[in-house]
């Protein structure tokens, strides 16, 4: 299967786990970069990896 070259705000939801509302903050920092097409919001799917990327790791408590 090809990977996407950009996806849209839901599929970006469905592909992360990560809520719309937190894709639109990281996008309103500047965390993320998106484009318009007419109507349609796309995240350039290397943009959305190296976002993700950028997150910190988690790290359990012993």
């Amino acid at each position: 299967m090809l990977t996407p070259i950009t996806v849209t705000i839901p599929d970006a939801v469905k592909a992360t786990g990560i809520s719309r509302s937190a894709l639109y903050e990281a996008l309103k920092r500047g965390d993320l970069i998106a484009r318009k097409a007419g109507r349609r919001t796309l995240i350039s799917f290397a943009d959305l990896e190296t976002y993700l990327a950028s997150l910190p790791t988690y790290e359990a408590e012993a």
